[in-house]
């Protein structure tokens, strides 16, 4: 064996000797612990604060607030964190001992605000963090608690909020909807290696649930749950010029209710979006309900990008199953047509085997069904009311355009959904999308 690779392999053996397990328990852990199994820490944020580049951090069940309870938490290591535990570490059932961030209204004020409950933001000082494998494993993510909804507007029969509100509006809580991403990794990061999201829920954003950018290296998003969120359930970025820096697996997860960015249900309201100068990899997943469209191909040209999509089930997207573009318009495509009319084309390399809802039944029990009931007949309507007063009738002698007003409704918006009903979703279709967590 020559010394080149005998040093090589010492010095991975070594990083593996300075990888640390710390363990956290809001329930019996105490601050001044060695976050031990026996002696585990309080709070996450304070382990985040201890940990090195390539330290796993396990969390017991609770939910978990940030420093001084400011709603978010700032990952600038390359960790791992890994939730689920019962809180002595006896058991991990990550659906039973749930390790949850629900953040509240009352603390939306807080100071220094990150952009995500998880914001993945690197130490710019230092040099970018190399061959990591970062994992987030067993999290339950639910913004709910912290969005303003209206009392009554846009309130259907058995939903448990009006609709969301557009801040600066605030209803009848303290403070304005937080419009926060879920995850958050900023687009500078320039990290290297691989990233995973596993057996979690993203319920509830005001914001994309997952906005991912990353410089080199895989990122994985397998067996989770996105529901009810606003604008884009996930999509991933390159901040990579050289195409295929970045290859993403999106497989087996469930996208369900993702909605548009305002309540016009007009702009965005995408499942899932591929982007520029990323590998796409979108396998066996379940993507409906969408206020536009399941898959979004629209962001970046084409040429950059190369897009494999196969087995996926798609239903009752609003407006399509999936989109593309075909300058200078925007192509909407049914899942039945994937094969014959974007395989080939695009970006997409392959899209065999989608197809649409074959059992309705499957969700029976699982969906909330007064929520369901009032998405699939939600109307939004305009009425404009001119001023017929003698300032129009000159403005309209002159040629100006007559001033008016729009009065605007709709049926819901991003009405909070119930966490007990979104974590029924896993497991609701054998082999597709999101499975039950083992």
């Amino acid at each position: 064996m020559s010394k080149l690779i005998i040093w090589t392999a010492l010095a991975v053996t070594a990083v593996t000797a300075q990888a640390a397990d710390i363990y956290v328990s809001l329930e019996t852990g105490k601050k001044k612990n060695a976050g031990t199994k026996e002696a585990p820490l309080k709070n996450l944020w304070h382990a985040l604060q201890q940990a090195a580049d390539g330290d796993t951090i396990h969390l017991a069940e609770g939910v978990y607030p940030g420093n001084a309870k400011c709603n978010w938490f700032l990952i600038d290591k390359a960790v791992s964190i890994i939730g689920g535990y019962s809180k002595d570490f006896a058991e991990r059932k990550p659906l039973e001992h749930r390790t949850m961030f629900q953040p509240l209204n009352e603390n939306n004020d807080k100071k220094g605000t990150g952009l995500g409950i998880f914001t993945i933001q690197f130490d710019m000082a230092k040099p970018a963090p190399k061959g990591v494998n970062m994992v987030f494993d067993g999290l339950i993510f639910d913004d709910g608690q912290a969005q303003s909804y209206h009392p009554v507007k846009g309130k259907p029969e058995g939903v448990e909020t009006g609709m969301w509100l557009e801040p600066p509006a605030k209803g009848d809580t303290p403070f304005a909807s937080s419009k926060r991403y879920l995850v958050y990794s900023a687009t500078a990061n320039r990290a290297e290696g691989d990233i995973t999201f596993r057996n979690c829920l993203f319920l509830n954003a005001g914001n994309i649930a997952m906005n991912l950018n990353w410089y080199k290296g895989k990122v994985r998003m397998e067996n989770n749950v996105f529901c009810n969120n606003l604008m884009v359930g996930a999509n991933v970025y390159s901040s990579n010029p050289q195409p295929g820096a970045v290859k993403w697996e999106f497989e087996k997860n469930t996208v369900l209710f993702t909605w548009s960015r305002t309540s016009e249900l007009s702009d965005m309201g995408f499942g899932i979006r591929t982007t520029a100068n990323v590998e796409s990899d979108v396998k066996d997943n379940v993507i409906g309900l969408s206020v536009l469209t399941g898959w979004d191909n629209t962001k970046g040209l084409d040429k950059t990008k190369k897009i494999k999509l196969d087995g996926n089930v798609f239903f009752l997207n609003r407006g399509s199953d999936g989109q593309v573009t075909k300058s200078p318009s925007v192509v909407k495509v049914a899942v039945d047509d994937f094969e014959d009319d974007i395989e080939g084309n695009y970006g997409v390399e392959s899209a065999t085997d989608n197809e649409g809802l074959k059992d309705p039944a499957v969700f029976k029990g699982r969906l909330n069904t007064a929520y369901l009931n009032a998405f699939l007949s939600m109307k939004y309507s305009e009425k404009a009311t001119l001023d017929a007063d003698k300032l129009n009738a000159l403005r309209q002698a002159v040629g100006l355009p007559q001033q008016g007003t729009i009065v605007s409704k709709v049926d819901m918006f991003g009405n909070r959904y119930p966490l007990e009903d979104a974590l029924k979703l896993f497991g609701a279709i054998d082999g597709k999308g999101a499975q039950a967590i083992k």
